[in-house]
């Protein structure tokens, strides 16, 4: 795969880790930026609600008031909706008095935010949950006491205190997830303990440690949750909280009846506008914020879980969305990106009927708003406005991510996409004609089924007619409850490799060659990153290119500056400050 990276393609950081040849101390910043704007936001709204939290269902005022309630783990994996919607679990909780803490061994709770999208990354949630299965845990306690040492305390509640096991604790196998993707229903693997056995890929990642379920709170959130709701139950009968991302309001009191004794809890709504009205968003980037528009789909292809996990497609009130960019600006943020699943798709469900293309103009003019992008845009909604509002104002960046998935119209129609190869390019051509330069990058499915060898030359001839600037391409995979999982003429799975590795060959020269022609050109450009190496920082252009540059000015994160390129990677530009 191409290192472009999709936190790259959305022009996003992670936090607490650092892009490939980048370090430095952005995650000093960010932590200290965090905190402060978090707790301001959670000062005004407990002013406006007379000082007072107000109390989760089933407690008392004076309980919810009671400091310490607990702490919690939360990984994220997958796309940058999850990366938001996990912004919102987190200050969700943290409005709540709930603590998040950096390893699974520290945590009264541990909170998984899945993507379902490609199976393996569904694969990678269950073999999480694999490490607190009992029988291995009890293992683990086995051995600790041959060992002669404590075994782990853990209590029921999130906000009981546990006892941390020494840095030198042995951890088994790695195990399969009872029923998983790779076991049989009900199979159990039989792992011997000892050093001849150890594998660290059963250790937390943070704190090196093999993790227990002892009295946790262990919960699957997101796409994984929607999509396998109260089986997830069966598969892993230790998980007590199943939640999907339209119920994230409701975490507080589902955490609360767990630890009033209720055994396990979902919320597993689809069709509801809750998701957008989050009461405090932890934001994670001090600089660049994210907002959801649209959540969900209408599209039906026949390959993709989204209509399924995500629910049909419902879009925000215009004035809600406006009025939190202008919170945004007033708070110091200068970059917006607008989300959705189709985001291009947004129908204002309030009396304005503001298009889509009308909403980035209305962003773009926020004072204090310099940047405005979006993701992700569906080809049949992709219209002429949208390119004229990119011509128009300045502040909508010029970048534009419209996934093809195929150059074939055979294998367009099979996968439901609603538009034929001439119509997609047709959508091209347009972008390509505007006034100013739009950087296109898109997403490409190889060996769906049926997929011949003349379609896949198609892929490949569509490549060069459209001369994407960055492009996602993966193998097909079949998803559970979609039509695509019916389909015959499946494709050996060693076929779509070939296929694969010959289609990134093919954008990455495309990419070269695009990249080369920049030499020379200045840009502006965010400062995002500052490498290990002296004078060397990193950032993004407006249209959404990589630049790695040199500056002999001590730049500060979030600041933007003049940079000229002087030399280029397939993925990325290399440029110096000038000016």
């Amino acid at each position: 795969m191409f290192d472009i990276g999709v936190e790259q393609l959305m022009g996003r950081g992670v936090p607490g880790g650092r892009s490939k040849g980048v370090a430095g101390d952005r995650e000093g910043i960010l932590a200290g930026l965090k905190q402060g704007a978090y707790e301001k936001m959670t000062q005004e709204r407990e002013t406006q609600d007379g000082g007072v939290k107000p109390p989760l269902q089933g407690e008392s005022a004076g309980e919810s008031a009671a400091s310490g309630r607990g702490t919690f783990y939360l990984e994220t994996f997958g796309c940058q909706m999850n990366e938001h919607d996990s912004e919102k679990v987190a200050g969700v909780l943290l409005a709540r008095g709930y603590r998040q803490v950096e390893s699974v061994d520290e945590a009264g709770g541990v909170l998984y935010n899945t993507w379902s999208i490609r199976e393996q990354a569904a694969r990678k949630v269950f073999s999480r949950l694999g490490e607190f299965r009992p029988d291995l845990v009890r293992a683990r306690e086995e051995e600790r006491s041959l060992q002669g040492l404590k075994p782990d305390i853990t209590c029921d509640r999130m906000s009981d205190l546990k006892v941390r096991p020494p840095k030198d604790e042995r951890t088994q196998e790695s195990p399969s997830l009872a029923g998983g993707e790779e076991s049989g229903a009900g199979a159990r693997s039989q792992v011997p303990v000892g050093d001849s056995h150890r594998d660290p890929s059963t250790r937390d990642a943070r704190s090196g440690r093999a993790p227990s379920s002892a009295g946790r709170i262990i919960g699957v959130l997101g796409c994984v949750a929607q999509q396998e709701g109260e089986r997830i139950f069966t598969r892993a009968p230790w998980v007590s909280l199943v939640c999907g991302s339209a119920s994230y309001r409701k975490l507080p009191q589902m955490i609360a009846e767990l630890e009033a004794g209720n055994r396990r809890v979902t919320g597993l709504e689809t069709d509801t506008d809750e998701t957008f009205e989050t009461e405090v968003t932890r934001r994670d980037n001090p600089w660049r914020a994210y907002l959801t528009i649209i959540e969900g789909c209408d599209k039906a292809c026949s390959y993709c879980v989204v209509p399924f996990t995500r629910g049909p497609e419902r879009s925000r009130r215009s004035a809600s969305i406006l009025e939190e960019v202008r919170k945004l600006a007033d708070a110091g943020y200068t970059e917006v990106q607008l989300l959705g699943q189709t985001v291009n798709s947004y129908a204002d469900p309030s009396a304005r009927k503001m298009r889509f293309s009308d909403l980035l103009v209305a962003v773009a003019e926020v004072r204090g708003i310099r940047r405005v992008r979006f993701t992700t845009s569906h080809p049949r909604d992709f219209g002429k406005d949208i390119v004229e509002a990119i011509e128009a104002v300045p502040g909508i960046c010029e970048h534009v991510h419209l996934p093809v998935q195929s150059g074939s119209t055979k294998v367009l129609r099979a996968m439901a996409r609603t538009y034929t190869r001439d119509e997609y390019l047709e959508k091209i051509a347009m972008m390509r004609a505007a006034k100013r330069e739009i950087s296109i990058t898109s997403d490409i499915i190889v060996g769906f089924p049926g997929e011949r060898e003349k379609d896949f030359e198609e892929t490949l001839s569509l490549l060069d007619a459209a001369q994407y600037d960055g492009a996602f391409s993966f193998k097909y995979s079949p998803r559970p409850n979609t039509p695509a999982l019916k389909m015959e003429d499946e494709i050996p799975e060693e076929e779509k490799s070939r296929r694969l590795a010959i289609l990134m060959e093919r954008q990455r020269e495309i990419q070269r060659a695009h990249n080369e022609r920049l030499v020379g050109k200045t840009f502006e450009v965010m400062v995002e990153g500052k490498s290990r190496r002296e004078q060397q920082w990193s950032g993004h252009t407006s249209s959404n290119k990589v630049m790695n540059f040199t500056s002999r000015e001590e730049e500060s994160l979030g600041d933007y500056v003049q940079v000229r390129v002087v030399s280029t990677t397939p993925n990325s530009l290399v440029g110096e400050v000038v000016g």
